[in-house]
């Protein structure tokens, strides 16, 4: 079942974003006078589609079938991506049969630079749109929240937080000199700007100012350290609880709340987990809390170190709420949209430079899949904001200068508009098949990366 709801929004969100970026190629085409034979959604044999000449038909279309001015909207049996196939251009279909007539008026290499580059980088611009559009909305109609509190909770031993000299209780000032006043700030300045880095960051505990360095690269290694990087404002909850385990038959019960296990105030999941793992077989006492009830609970753990429970967390900071007018959301848009490519770049800088694991910064469709979902199940406006962010980052993506891509088509049309006259269709064909080539292997190695952190 899971499977099937993450292919379904991964679905769902591939067929949006190359709708929206095609769709950028096909009305820019048009508006240019160029016929565009194919709209399609997916890559390799034409599964069905639409044309005004034939219809709706299935399969392959017949060969050297002529469609004049129509487009065939087609759906291709790999759902990775798209394309629009624009008369007269060479692109990843390879198609050379235009090549053996003299360029007609209403095909690509017939046309002016400017035309040229205009379908080339609409795509691009589409995305760059859709995006926009997601997070004005978002901005406009959902407030801003932000924990106040800056107080560290529990730190798991042995995690690269305690190797840093982090302790519970500790109150974060500042990092790398910034000063934080929120529990996104410094999450978002420890597992995203500064991802990779070695950060300085200043803490008060029992009244005096400490400095601490935190390799962030170390996060990358010890995911769970990070995930339970948590404010110590933190309650756990029992979110289910397995029939016939030791927890039922204990009489623990579903939305109960747990204070305290064996003395130990609980302010985390992984500090829960961690002290039943360490009790195999040996009694532990809990207090709950259950209504307006507090209840004293004895469980014993089993060999493997589990009571057959899930937990939650509840986070009981004061919230604060930044709301924003339609003008003031349209300008804290086009910020993330700054902030957003600024961050792509410096992560592909880490990436290189060894800062930042591969697959801690790249995901295929498996991760999509997951993260669609993922965000999906937790509301629709964090499925959007997820498509926006997805949309833009296809947008940088394909104004890379890389053979295949629009940046690589867009570098070879500037150049022939520099030069004057158009560059060897035969060189262009080797340009596309190598790019092609080398796009086939970093999707396989990504697909791979995405495997091996999926097990």
């Amino acid at each position: 079942m899971e499977f099937l709801n993450s292919l379904i929004y991964f679905i769902i969100t591939i067929a949006i974003l190359v709708i929206v970026h095609e769709f950028g190629h096909f009305f820019a085409a048009k508006l240019s006078g160029m016929r565009v034979e194919a709209f399609a959604i997916g890559f390799g044999q034409r599964l069905f589609g639409y044309n005004k000449k034939l219809g709706f038909t299935f399969g392959s279309l017949p060969k050297n079938i002529d469609l004049e001015n129509y487009t065939d909207y087609r759906v291709c049996i790999l759902p990775l991506g798209g394309y629009v196939k624009v008369s007269g251009m060479i692109d990843e279909s390879l198609d050379k049969d235009f090549l053996l007539h003299e360029p007609q008026p209403w095909e690509f290499r017939s046309k002016s630079t400017r035309k040229k580059l205009f379908v080339l980088s609409a795509g691009v611009l589409m995305n760059i749109l859709l995006a926009l559009v997601i997070f004005w909305g978002i901005n406009f109609t959902k407030p801003s929240t932000h924990l106040v509190t800056t107080t560290v909770g529990y730190i798991p031993p042995k995690s690269a937080l305690e190797l840093a000299g982090f302790q519970s209780g500790d109150k974060i000032l500042y990092i790398d000199g910034n000063p934080v006043k929120y529990w996104d700030e410094i999450l978002n300045f420890i597992f995203v700007k500064k991802i990779g880095e070695e950060i300085n960051v200043t803490v008060e505990r029992e009244g005096k100012k400490i400095d601490l360095q935190l390799n962030s690269k170390l996060l990358q290694v010890d995911k769970k350290s990070g995930l339970s990087f948590l404010p110590r404002e933190t309650k756990v909850f029992v979110a289910d609880v397995i029939s016939k385990s030791r927890a039922e038959q204990a009489g623990l019960k579903k939305n109960d709340t747990i204070l305290y296990v064996n003395n130990k105030e609980i302010i985390s999941s992984r500090q829960l987990i961690d002290i039943i793992s360490s009790s195999p077989e040996k009694p532990i006492e809990m207090i709950i809390q259950r209504g307006l009830d507090t209840l004293k609970i004895q469980v014993t753990p089993t060999k493997d170190g589990k009571i057959g429970i899930l937990s939650g967390v509840v986070i009981y900071a004061p919230v604060h709420f930044e709301r924003y007018n339609f003008l003031q959301a349209g300008i804290k848009a086009f910020q993330n949209i700054g902030e957003n490519t600024v961050l792509f770049f410096s992560i592909i800088a880490k990436v290189i430079t060894g800062k930042v694991e591969f697959s801690n910064a790249f995901g295929g469709p498996i991760r999509i899949a997951q993260m669609a979902a993922q965000t999906a199940d937790i509301n629709l406006l964090s499925f959007i904001n997820f498509l926006a962010l997805l949309s833009l980052s296809l947008a940088i993506i394909n104004i890379l200068p890389f053979p295949v891509l629009d940046g690589g088509h867009i570098i070879i049309v500037l150049l022939e508009g520099i030069l004057k006259r158009e560059i060897s269709p035969k060189v262009k064909i080797v340009i596309q098949n190598i790019g092609f080539i080398i796009l086939l292997l970093f999707m396989a190695f990504v697909i791979y990366s995405d495997i091996m952190n999926f097990k």
